[in-house]
């Protein structure tokens, strides 16, 4: 595993450059798609949206994190696809990635949908649980919501993923 790059890197869809825009798919394909083995549409349309803002981060120059931050109506901004690559997991990215888009998201609300396993680490980021368990490509999830006035976690709390 590399040094943990110091500067995260943010576009809309339309300021992506083809290899980078090729690489944040990869990695979310081959994280969501082959790893955790769901066959499922993983282009969805969402990327193009002019709101939506990609995140990621690089080391040695491939992308090695990721997440994408949605517009939904009444100022809510969804974060999914929250993803790292398996030999850099543990490395703080996610929790840098988050607490970034939790800066750009300071005037919303926030929500996402957590995989069931990774609920604690969320809430350590500031997220409570806000309704039932479901099944998303037979991976347990649960919706959360940024608890009120937690726009500002704690980094080092974000170390786990």
């Amino acid at each position: 595993m590399g040094i943990v790059p110091a500067q995260l890197r943010t576009a809309a869809f339309g300021s992506l450059d083809t290899a980078t825009l090729y690489a944040l798919l990869r990695l979310r394909v081959d994280v969501f798609v082959v790893e955790q083995g769901c066959a499922y549409p993983e282009l969805d349309g969402h990327d193009l949206d002019p709101a939506t803002i990609h995140m990621w981060a690089t080391d040695s120059g491939q992308v090695v994190a990721y997440l994408r931050l949605l517009a939904e109506p009444d100022s809510v901004r969804r974060i999914g696809r929250v993803c790292v690559a398996a030999e850099h997991r543990g490395s703080g990215l996610a929790g840098r990635l988050i607490t970034e888009a939790l800066r750009l998201s300071a005037a919303f609300a926030v929500v996402l949908n957590a995989q069931s396993h990774l609920t604690g680490w969320y809430e350590r980021l500031g997220f409570a649980v806000s309704g039932p368990e479901f099944l998303d490509d037979g991976i347990p999830h649960v919706p959360m919501r940024l608890a009120s006035g937690r726009h500002s976690p704690d980094p080092s709390s974000g170390s786990g993923c």
